[in-house]
Parts: structure tokens; C-alpha cells; sequence
């Protein structure tokens, strides 16, 4: 208990971090499997783990500059846990894209993690790849990636000239990029195949005008979508393996780029 008196300034500079990235990162963000009280309890743990192996190197006081200092540390936590976040989105992209192709575009089921409206599909694969990455035990590694990253950014960091430099704007902006990159390419076969039926229905109305075509196409594009879905499911373990391994990248070279001097 003395300990924890002594250095108190630096517990709660650590419980903020871990605050801001458990709001913020996938799994723990989600709002109906994990509520408001266990994140906050989960951030408290880890942030007593955290203080007793690092936390203890060097006291900061409690004087003008503390409210910088807990400005910086959430704004640390809240960045690492967003970079985790936007790759999950890519799911959510991509099916947005397939849902508009297929004809499922005005139908939205609610998403667990966000509680906003979502795309069919775009659920159906989060809920895929959320199985595949607590299979993978990708949130151990995301537990473990924040509580390492006291190594590479200290308490004492210099985030806000990091920032003011360049790095970790242009590596946000990459990895936006990357992940709207990565969503094409998934929706790719099932809007490729879409575009082709798209044109096989033209041919059809211009060759046999007698057929309706508004009212065959949508079921036909349904159950075409559907067929190709079943298709690519097997491939998805490893689609979604190289998006976590994109995921954990994105958030180690942020942490690179925020290293202190």
C-alpha cells in the first residue's frame, strides 16, 4: 500500500490508457456482450498489472501539468484501440458493398458492437471473424499489446511531438486506407459476380423482352450471391488470419512511431 501511495500519480495515468483502449478496441468495446462496469473493472486489472511490473519507475507529481498528462495517456489509449477497431471494421465495409449488390441493402440488423443499424451480411461476417479472432486468442494478444507498450512508450513520453512531426497521422491514414483496400477486396467476388449477372440479365431483357426482368432478377442475384457465399466461407479463416496479422501490424508500427527519443 505504500508503494501504491507513493507513485498513486502514475496508477491513474495508467488506468486512463487502459480505459481509453478498452472503449475503443474490438471485442472489449462491444456494448451488449461486454458492459459499461466490466470494461471498466478489466482496465482496473490491468492497470494494477501494469503498475507493478513498470509503473514504479519514476514518480510524477500531481501539479499544473497532470491534466496534459491524463489528456495524453487517453489519447494513447483511445489511438491503439481505434487502430484495432478499423480493421474490424473492414467486415462491415464489405458487406455493405455485398449487401447493395445482392439486394439485401434495405434490410439492417443491429450491430453488437456500435448498437447502430449494420448491413446482413456485414454482421454475419463480424460474427465470423469475432469467433475466429477468440479462437485465435487474438484478444491475449490485444491485452498484451497494451500492457507492452509501457516499453515502448513510457509514461514520460513525448506523444503530442510525435504527433506534431507526422509519423503517426500518415500511418493513420495508411492504415484507413488499407483497410477500405482490404474491404474491397473482399466484397471483389461476390460483386464481380453480381456485375456478371447484372449483364446476363441486360442480355436476357434485350434478347426475350417478354420476361420481367425486375421480377426474376432479384431472387436470381439472391440465390446467385447466396451460392458463392457458401463457397468462399471455407477461405474466410484464412482471409481473416491475414486481416489480424494486418491488424497487429498497423498497431505495432504505431507504437513505433510513438516511441519516445
Amino acid at each position: 500500500m505504500d508503494l501504491v501511495l507513493a507513485y498513486y500519480p502514475n496508477l491513474l495515468l495508467i488506468f486512463c490508457r487502459m480505459t481509453g483502449f478498452f472503449i475503443t478496441a474490438p471485442v472489449f468495446s462491444t456494448r451488449n456482450n461486454v458492459p459499461p462496469p466490466f470494461r471498466i473493472g478489466i482496465s482496473v486489472f490491468a492497470a494494477l498489472l501494469v503498475f507493478f511490473a513498470s509503473g514504479t519507475e519514476r514518480a510524477i507529481p500531481i501539479d499544473q501539468e497532470y491534466a496534459y498528462y491524463i489528456i495524453r495517456e487517453s489519447l494513447i489509449g483511445v489511438l491503439l484501440g481505434f487502430i484495432a477497431y478499423l480493421f474490424f471494421t473492414v467486415v462491415q465495409i464489405a458487406g455493405s458493398f455485398i449487401d447493395m449488390q445482392m439486394g439485401f441493402g434495405i434490410a439492417n440488423v443491429i450491430d453488437p458492437m456500435t448498437g447502430a443499424q449494420s448491413p446482413v451480411f456485414g454482421s454475419f461476417k463480424y460474427m465470423i471473424a469475432m469467433l475466429l479472432f477468440l479462437t485465435l486468442d487474438g484478444h491475449h494478444y490485444l491485452l498484451l499489446g497494451i500492457m507492452d507498450s509501457y516499453q515502448v512508450i513510457p509514461l514520460d513520453n513525448t506523444f503530442f511531438a510525435a504527433v506534431a512531426a507526422g509519423p503517426p497521422v500518415e500511418l493513420l491514414t495508411r492504415s484507413v486506407s488499407t483497410a477500405f483496400t482490404l474491404s474491397f477486396q473482399m466484397a471483389a467476388p461476390i460483386v464481380a459476380t453480381m456485375f456478371l449477372v447484372d449483364v446476363a440479365l441486360g442480355i436476357l431483357a434485350k434478347t426475350a423482352p417478354q420476361f420481367n426482368v425486375f421480377v426474376v432478377g432479384m431472387p436470381l442475384k439472391i440465390l446467385v450471391g447466396l451460392g458463392v457465399m457458401l463457397l468462399l466461407i471455407p477461405g474466410f479463416a484464412f482471409l481473416f488470419q491475414n486481416l489480424f496479422a494486418t491488424m497487429f501490424e498497423n498497431m505495432n508500427e504505431m507504437m513505433r512511431a510513438l516511441r519516445t527519443a
